[in-house]
């Protein structure tokens, strides 16, 4: 069922005759809107006298079990809630099936929204309609599975809100992909629940977060991230949470509370029903049990005044009992499954969202080997995978065995060459990545894998100008993606440009709390401008949210700078770990190597871990040559290990790559120190210190120590 914006646009041709459908005193006077599934018209009832709504469908000859329409429409026209659509009749004929309901008058909370938002007692009493309605549904086992504004209708002249659905074909025409012309997917995605994103059936859990949406954008005038569309709005709403969605001044803190309490991203932490959103209610003592409401004006073409429920089973879900539903009766959708599983990838960074996507690519793969779609996602999960907490050399492999297969099957989709842009930045060919990149681009626009990974490549590369470039386009199109907020500072920061990689990493908190990246990232800008506290405040912040190899890393940098390098140890070993940690991550190794020289009868630990450090960054090595952070750094564990001829090469190496890199002059000063090169190490040490490289880190080094006592380090 639905309101129509225009209902004169019924012009398209359909395969639907309703006057073989219907009996004799049926008498159709127009079509008044239609969608995929069929036409639907206003008619006059000769016998009863009355005007009435028919819904014509043509429904398919197969369909999965539980999808009679006969069954489903006597199972919605059971419930005496004065808030559902009384349904009159269902006439068959041939194949066609015809629903006869009540025409109902009134406007769309979607159109009276037009207005703006509306006063918070007429939220609240209109909120508790639909809850008082829907717990009378969920208690039959009935879930909508479909609750937003186009779909809840303020009914004149007794001012009552009415429940309706436009879904039929959803559950009817296996061929349906929309429910009317006027509908875009994005107005249903931003009303659904994050597990319904992520593939599972309707519940009654989903049917309280779409009415918390709903209530939201009664209060606001706005649904959350109502700039988003597509991919880009299901990542927002899989990423973020309800507490940081903005909320009126003026709004009383026991609304945003309930907002916050029906959509919160786990349905275990939800309110668990709407009858508990009818008790929480009922706490508010201004809403009225049936306030009066003075609709503003909203412009309608007089045709469209009237408003047609247009299905009685439509958008309802019979929720299967759980001994079902347990045993995966859900129909398969490919479409679904790919949608799910690149939905997971947006979350690449959350614990087990990679999990999630490669089960969705690999139930694809189980059906259709031949899916380009499922090979390129699985190759963008193992990407992902190597970029990650778990750094291995066999998800490399696997991402680049994965990617080949989906160029193979289809070389014109878009994924497929983002999937390889990413192994190929992984692999260190910087070019093919761009060029890898670009193509994915030029075939879709708005491919956030694509823009991810090119901004990615090129700031790992230190192409910084054109990460800038880049940055400034992903960010004009994603512009709460969290992704490129954390892109742009981390190429500000490597260019010790701090307060702007400061501002940076504060934006993309405030747009994904619950990301630990941007938390590690911050803490890293703190303490290149000398604020400890701060920095320590941040990284707590962000171990709250959950344990992550950066956060470790972080904090054991943060420690030891205090000087307490028992409890930097005991951090980076926490890096390190296989349940808490990255152990495939060479730099984490060398920060727990470095730690470890500080404290006494360790030093072979010592030895031991620059030694792993240097194991991992070997390959990565050998596939990157030019790139400077890796030169450098191999350059400074050869030194570590006493390997003198190869340091002394790494570090000449180093230093024609970067010179006016303050992080690899710093490298070269230390591994010459180490060598005994005095000279050597006291230029390149003031040349980092001139690049902006931080007094305190050089002064925390051990291994300065009679560097720093040497005269002419003052000098310079």
């Amino acid at each position: 069922m639905t309101a129509f914006d225009d209902v004169d646009d019924c012009s398209a041709p359909i395969r639907l005759v309703p006057a073989n459908v219907l009996p004799q005193h049926y008498h159709l006077r127009k079509c008044i809107g239609e969608g995929g599934h069929g036409r639907v018209f206003e008619a006059w009832d000769s016998k009863l006298c009355r005007t009435v709504a028919v819904k014509c469908v043509r429904l398919g000859r197969e369909g999965p079990p539980g999808t009679d329409l006969l069954s489903e429409a006597r199972a919605v026209a059971s419930l005496e809630h004065d808030a559902f659509v009384q349904v009159h009749a269902i006439e068959e004929n041939e194949g066609n099936q015809a629903i006869v309901m009540e025409l109902v008058h009134g406007a769309t909370l979607k159109a009276t929204l037009a207005a703006g938002p509306v006063d918070p007692v007429l939220a609240l009493d209109w909120v508790r309609q639909v809850a008082e309605a829907m717990g009378e549904a969920h208690a039959t086992g009935l879930v909508h599975g479909d609750l937003k504004p186009s779909n809840l209708m303020l009914e004149t002249p007794r001012n009552r809100i009415r429940i309706l659905d436009f879904g039929i074909a959803v559950r009817q025409d296996p061929l349906a992909t929309g429910t009317v012309p006027t509908t875009s997917p994005q107005g249903t995605i931003a009303y659904m629940a994050p597990e319904r994103l992520l593939g599972t059936a309707p519940t009654p859990a989903g049917d309280v977060y779409g009415l918390g949406v709903v209530l939201y954008e009664l209060v606001t005038g706005v649904r959350p991230f109502a700039d988003l569309a597509g991919l880009a709005l299901v990542a927002a709403h899989l990423q973020s949470s309800s507490a940081t969605w903005r909320y009126p001044d003026t709004l009383a803190p026991a609304v945003v509370e309930l907002i916050r309490a029906m959509t919160e991203r786990e349905p275990a932490a939800r309110v668990r029903s709407m009858d508990e959103v009818l008790a929480r209610l009922e706490g508010f003592v201004a809403a009225p049990r049936r306030a009066v409401h003075k609709a503003r004006p909203v412009r309608w073409r007089a045709a469209a005044a009237v408003v047609i429920v247009a299905a009685a089973a439509g958008a309802w879900y019979v929720e299967a009992p759980r001994f079902w539903r347990d045993r995966g009766t859900e129909q398969y959708s490919e479409t679904a499954q790919i949608d799910a599983g690149l939905a997971a990838l947006a979350l690449f960074d959350r614990p087990g969202a990679l999990d999630q996507a490669a089960t969705h690519f690999q139930r694809v793969l189980r059906q259709n080997p031949q899916s380009a779609a499922a090979a390129a996602g699985t190759s963008l999960t193992y990407s992902l995978r190597y970029a990650g907490d778990r750094q291995d050399e066999i998800w490399l492999r696997k991402a680049d065995a994965s990617a080949q297969q989906a160029l193979k099957l289809d070389d014109h989709l878009a994924l497929a060459h983002a999937a390889h842009g990413w192994v190929l930045g992984a692999l260190g060919q910087t070019d093919g990545a761009g060029d890898a990149f670009g193509r994915a681009l030029r075939l879709d626009p708005d491919n956030f894998l694509a823009w991810y990974g090119k901004v990615y490549t090129l700031r790992r590369a230190g192409r910084y100008p054109q990460a800038h470039t880049a940055l400034a386009e992903a960010l004009r199109r994603f512009p709460r993606e969290r992704v490129f907020t954390d892109e742009l500072g981390s190429v500000y920061y490597e260019q010790a440009e701090n307060a702007r990689a400061e501002a940076a990493f504060r934006r993309s908190i405030a747009l994904q709390p619950d990301a630990v990246t941007a938390y590690a990232n911050l803490n890293a800008v703190l303490l290149r401008q000398d604020r400890p506290d701060e920095a320590l405040h941040v990284l707590q912040q962000g171990l709250q949210v959950r344990p992550s190899a950066k956060l470790y890393g972080n904090l054991g940098t943060a420690l030891f700078l205090r000087g307490d390098y028992v409890g930097a140890a005991q951090a980076l070993e926490n890096a390190v770990s296989p349940t808490r940690g990255a152990p495939g991550d060479y730099l984490n190794w060398a920060n727990l190597a470095d730690v470890l020289l500080w404290i006494p009868g360790r030093e072979q630990e010592a030895r031991a871990a620059y030694g792993k450090a240097r194991e991992l960054l070997a390959p990565r090595l050998q596939r990157a040559p030019h790139d400077v952070v890796l030169v450098s750094r191999m350059g400074l564990y050869a030194a570590r290990t006493g390997d003198a001829e190869a340091a002394m090469a790494m570090m000449a190496r180093a230093l024609a790559l970067g010179p006016r890199n303050a992080d690899v002059n710093f490298r070269a000063g230390l591994a010459y120190e180490l060598l005994g090169h005095r000279v050597q190490a006291l230029a390149a040490i003031a040349n980092a210190r001139r690049l902006g490289y931080p007094v305190k880190f050089i002064e925390a080094e051990p291994d300065l120590v009679a560097l720093r006592r040497d005269p002419g380090y003052e000098s310079r």
